[in-house]
């Protein structure tokens, strides 16, 4: 059985039941799983925390992600985190020398990890606060520095949003590229009832840029 496939996993944030949403790197992180993952994914694939900026438990976010790991299941092991409202507001004063079990676990995802993919949604103009709120977490760490890293705002507009977040993202020290950026608009009407993408020119967009992340991942 593949550990990894969206499809085969049920749970979300750190443990919490929900239908259909999940955050896989727990059974990564789990011994036990590891030794029941064959031996060529572990040593060939590439272990991918892909973020969901979006607070709806079934966004269009979502489903671009799983759209990505679809077309990426042969190179990455994609573990998505879809549940950034339960992660606690950012205290500077716990942040380094006492930051809560959900944060530890949260950085220690993204420290394993060959790299990151960001998907998020613009809120007014900005990235939503639960996103930036994570990443507030992270930013004493570093450890998001030097981290192939793949950005993806997909929206009503976006600009804005996408923006801010390379900004973010640059003041983290996260490694992107022009080519790992991806800002996607009108994105709602761009999947039908089922979660397929149906629109061609998005498409060819995600294949170029599914094609940068894997050059950046693998050091190409």
């Amino acid at each position: 059985m593949n550990l990894f496939k969206t499809k085969d996993v049920k749970t979300t944030g750190f443990g919490r039941p929900c239908q259909y949403i999940h955050s896989q790197w727990q059974f990564y992180l789990n011994s036990h799983y590891r030794q029941n993952i064959p031996r060529n994914l572990m040593k060939d694939k590439k272990d991918i925390f892909a973020i969901i900026g979006s607070a709806s438990s079934n966004s269009v976010n979502l489903k671009l992600v799983k759209k990505i790991a679809s077309l990426t299941e042969s190179e990455f092991n994609l573990i998505i985190f879809n549940d950034l409202k339960t992660l606690p507001h950012f205290d500077p004063e716990l942040s380094v020398d006492n930051p809560p079990k959900q944060i530890v676990e949260f950085r220690n995802a993204i420290d394993k990890s060959d790299g990151i993919i960001i998907c998020t949604p613009e809120y007014v103009c900005s990235i939503p606060s639960g996103l930036k709120n994570a990443i507030e977490w992270c930013i004493s760490t570093m450890i998001f520095s030097d981290k192939p890293c793949g950005l993806i705002t997909a929206s009503a507009n976006g600009q804005k949003g996408h923006e801010e977040l390379q900004l973010i993202m640059q003041t983290a020290m996260a490694k992107f590229t022009n080519d790992t950026i991806l800002l996607i608009q009108g994105i709602k009407g761009k999947f039908d009832e089922r979660g397929g993408l149906t629109d061609n020119e998005v498409h060819k967009r995600l294949d170029n840029y599914i094609s940068a992340f894997k050059k950046l991942v693998y050091n190409k």
